[in-house]
């Protein structure tokens, strides 16, 4: 062993933080690390996890309404969301972690210098240390916000039941997502969002078809409302909002706020290293090395997008760095992601909006409807569109896909940029039928030239 205790050791015991550790033990890494709740971070305990269980059985009763008028018992379905998430937890357990050769430790550290965190009033140090310790939901500054007994993704996944109305604030995935499935399982739901859209980052076209199936499922959709005012009367929340200069009340028995994240960057006594950072994330090369050699920083604490795959994987390049520099790849900046609504909405690259910004009319877009696929339409989820953006050499710049299994079909097109390959080479590809994948066949067969 070095003079140190450790070779590494890692703060936090989120995606980035698990991946990290797995990492540095499977390089034969001496590795603690350190957690102040449970492994699993927000992805397994209020994100990723709990969400995807309750979007799925909201989808199974929405399916169910085809056909009968299902009782829905909201106490039920949140024991099985917790019930679920327990499962899903028992892959990242600290008992499974310890088999792997990872030194636990339940505690909340702090720096004392360099090489030396302090946890549970006990100094441990290490040759190399990673900062993995995630975000917060942002809480805005509404006047009467503290006077009400508001939810966030923290809190919500532990209601013994669900209201029978809630006010979503912020119409980013988590708010759009939550709203979707709460409408499905019968609560009456207003999503309120600032912006002139929900999901006001995503291609213009596909967030407007997104926006019409989910006021067509019975989601009151205020865009261009700001919220000015919260206030508890009686048993019931009120938001003023105002829209077009004029001032509305919204009312529900409950309000999430889903307002995006705040990183975790206080309390762990970063000012005693002089590490550098902004209000809102630590500073990192592109192998998410921090100012201080030593010393890294990944996950939600870094950004730039705030995804556990993104994470899991900058904590995975951060390792393969710090004790193989001379081999290791930089971080790539070919992100991807879903947003779990029916249908899904996945992404990749730029919007078209962005992509005419860039490159001006040197681009190729390529679209089509998801009622073009036999598979859709025989399943009744024909509601969808493919969009691919190609420069002028035919090279994938962007992709966004609305429809059943988007997150899937993304998957090809992320291939198809990593190996730098032409959108028409997908066309050559067989794909079984009747499947999703032909709408991608289909539509890269009029990118041939």
């Amino acid at each position: 062993m070095s003079k140190h205790d450790y070779d590494l050791i890692v703060i936090g015991a989120g995606a980035g933080g698990l991946n990290a550790s797995l990492e540095g033990v499977s390089l034969g890494k001496n590795v603690l690390l350190v957690e102040k709740f449970q492994p699993g971070g927000e992805c397994t305990w209020t994100g990723c996890i709990p969400s995807k269980a309750l979007i799925h059985i909201a989808d199974n009763i929405h399916t169910a309404k085809k056909f009968t008028t299902p009782q829905i018992d909201t106490k039920n379905v949140m024991n099985q969301v917790r019930q679920l998430r327990k499962k899903a937890h028992e892959g990242e357990s600290v008992e499974l972690l310890q088999a792997h050769g990872i030194k636990y430790i339940n505690g909340f550290a702090t720096f004392v210098d360099n090489n030396t965190i302090e946890v549970n009033g006990e100094n441990i140090t290490a040759t190399n240390i990673i900062i993995s310790t995630g975000s917060r939901a942002f809480i805005p500054s509404i006047p009467g916000i503290n006077t009400v007994d508001y939810l966030t993704n923290e809190n919500f996944f532990e209601l013994n039941e669900l209201p029978k109305s809630l006010i979503v604030l912020g119409g980013g995935a988590i708010g759009v997502e939550l709203s979707q499935a709460l409408s499905r399982l019968g609560v009456s739901v207003t999503l309120v969002e600032m912006a002139e859209s929900i999901l006001y980052k995503e291609d213009k076209e596909i967030v407007e078809l997104l926006t019409d199936i989910l006021r067509s499922e019975g989601i009151s959709v205020l865009t261009g409302a700001k919220g000015n005012e919260v206030k508890q009367v009686n048993n019931l929340i009120e938001l003023t909002v105002e829209k077009n200069g004029k001032q509305e009340i919204v009312v529900a028995e409950k309000m999430l706020v889903a307002l995006g994240r705040k990183a975790n960057l206080e309390n762990i006594k970063l000012e005693r290293i002089g590490i550098k950072k902004t209000d809102k994330s630590i500073i990192v090369n592109e192998h998410m090395q921090t100012n201080i050699p030593n010393i890294y920083a990944v996950g939600d604490i870094v950004g730039p997008y705030l995804f556990s795959h993104m994470g899991g994987a900058q904590g995975r390049a951060a390792v393969r760095h710090m004790f193989n520099q001379t081999d290791s790849k930089p971080m790539t900046k070919d992100y991807a992601w879903t947003t779990f609504t029916h249908p899904e909405l996945a992404r990749t690259g730029f919007t078209e909006k962005e992509a005419s910004e860039k490159y001006g009319d040197n681009i190729r877009i390529y679209k089509t409807s998801y009622s073009s696929s036999d598979r859709a339409v025989v399943e009744g989820k024909s509601q969808g569109l493919v969009k691919v953006i190609c420069d002028c050499e035919g090279k994938i710049v962007g992709a966004s896909i609305l429809g059943e299994r988007a997150g899937e079909l993304l998957g090809q097109i992320q291939l198809m940029k990593l190996f730098n390959q032409p959108f028409y080479k997908l066309g050559e590809a067989i794909q079984p039928y009747p499947t999703y994948s032909e709408v991608l066949t289909s539509l890269s067969q009029d990118a041939h030239e």
